[in-house]
């Protein structure tokens, strides 16, 4: 069986690269609220989340560890 490949949205911080799968993401908001920097928003008209202030991430890891999807993680720098 292959591996299946997901176009990927990147996001560079100055301490990490988060990713974002847009076919994974189901717009449920999970990663949103657990975000303590409010880097992440809601695009409403895809219905995907983005990192509209990715300046402020922390790298903390919150919203990769709270999404069901598995849509969105970090690689720290």
């Amino acid at each position: 069986m292959g591996k299946k490949e997901f176009q990927e949205t990147k996001y560079e911080g100055e301490k990490c690269v988060l990713t974002v799968r847009p076919a994974l993401c189901k717009g449920c908001e999970v990663c949103i609220e657990f975000c303590p920097k409010k880097v992440l928003s809601l695009e409403r008209k895809q219905q995907v989340v983005v990192a509209d202030h990715i300046e402020n991430c922390i790298a903390c890891g919150m919203c990769e560890l709270r999404c069901p999807d598995f849509a969105i993680y970090i690689e720290k720098k």
